[in-house]
């Protein structure tokens, strides 16, 4: 049996990102993803920042033409009392990206740079020997890695199966996205902010953007019926084109004891995740991504434990920190009404402390 450096699991952007990454540093790298094709996930479908500067070095922004991707200039935040402020993004700004055109890219990609992508691969076990990680597959071969990088979700079987999964004690939320047709998606990303759910406006192509719903647990969960909190915002769609049926996920929040254990990793969602309401899951998972592929080498030869993959968590701490205090902070925003109509204020009359602070959150 051929042994890889690395086995992934999971064959989303997190994943295809380490395996583009890890195999353009040389590394033997297979993907096992148990799903056939890009697969068209609920997403806010929303890159900061910090995402597309990731894309540049991946060699992936260039691939993501003007039909499946919309540069992303400006985020704006809307109250349901009509207050609205307009905020400017950093350079070199976000990008708006259909998921499915996301994933075929990366997996071109990762496929490029020497990874192989093994698909309707589904895990069903991993072992941990002494000196590699055997991994089982339903129906088929098994596959051995020098490492396994679990990348797959946030209910990470993997994570479960690991021993690494903790409790959450938060509400929890869930999320739900539509594509819509409009005769010109604009340059902005829109929160709508609404009494126990928000709303955001994604432009993912020239005329098209996502439409996708945040709520706890005991909200109306359909797609019309959550439209309907936010009149404005269906007055505008009203007549419009659906391009996609509704697909959801949730819970949103997970945690895991640690991020690193003997030759196992959890990448991507899989490591942790607050909620979506920054929009900055992507890019958390593409600096991790990339983080992981530089430091792996070094890693591996030390042995692969759960001390020398010791700097992979350091690194997603270092990264999922600022994102935390930024999500929990526009979390209290969403769920406190007067203080939020009182932000939404300032920010409109005074633009540029809030452009600076979203500037240290997202850039």
């Amino acid at each position: 049996m051929r042994l890889r450096d690395a086995v992934v699991v999971g064959g989303g952007p997190a994943g295809l990102a380490f395996a583009a990454a890890a195999a353009a540093r040389g590394l033997d790298v297979l993907v096992l993803e148990r799903r056939r094709g890009p697969v068209d996930k609920a997403c806010g479908e929303g890159i900061l920042p910090a995402g597309v500067a990731a894309l540049e070095r991946l060699g992936l922004r260039a691939r993501l033409g003007p039909a499946q991707a919309r540069p992303l200039r400006e985020l704006r935040w809307v109250d349901a009392s009509g207050a609205a402020a307009r905020l400017v993004l950093p350079g070199p700004g976000g990008l708006g990206v259909r998921r499915l055109a996301l994933e075929a890219a990366l997996r071109a990609r990762a496929r490029e740079a020497g990874a192989e992508l093994q698909e309707g691969a589904e895990v069903t076990e991993h072992r941990v020997l002494a000196d590699r990680v055997r991994i089982a597959v339903a129906g088929g071969a098994a596959a051995e890695g020098r490492v396994l990088v679990a990348a797959d979700g946030l209910g990470s079987p993997t994570r479960r199966r690991a021993g690494l999964e903790r409790p959450v004690r938060a509400p929890e939320r869930f999320g739900v996205r539509r594509h819509v047709d409009v005769p010109d998606a604009g340059d902005a990303v829109e929160v709508h902010f609404g009494d126990g759910v928000e709303a955001y406006v994604t432009p993912v192509g020239p005329r098209q953007v996502g439409v996708a719903f945040l709520f706890e647990r005991g909200a109306a969960r359909s797609f019309e019926a959550l439209l309907g909190r936010f009149p404005a915002l269906a007055a505008r769609l009203e007549g419009a084109a659906f391009a996609s049926p509704a697909r959801g996920a949730g819970p949103l929040a997970r945690a895991a004891r640690a991020r690193v254990a003997d030759r196992l990793v959890l990448l991507g969602d899989a490591a942790g995740y607050l909620d979506a309401v920054t929009g900055e899951g992507l890019s958390l998972a593409f600096g991790c991504a990339l983080d992981l592929a530089a430091l792996l080498p070094g890693a591996l030869a030390r042995g692969a434990t759960a001390r020398d993959l010791g700097a992979y968590e350091a690194a997603w701490r270092r990264r999922y920190g600022p994102y935390a205090r930024w999500t929990r902070l526009v979390l209290a925003l969403a769920r406190h009404p007067a203080v939020r109509r009182r932000v939404i204020a300032l920010a409109a009359a005074a633009p540029r402390p809030f452009e600076r602070a979203v500037a240290a959150a997202v850039g």
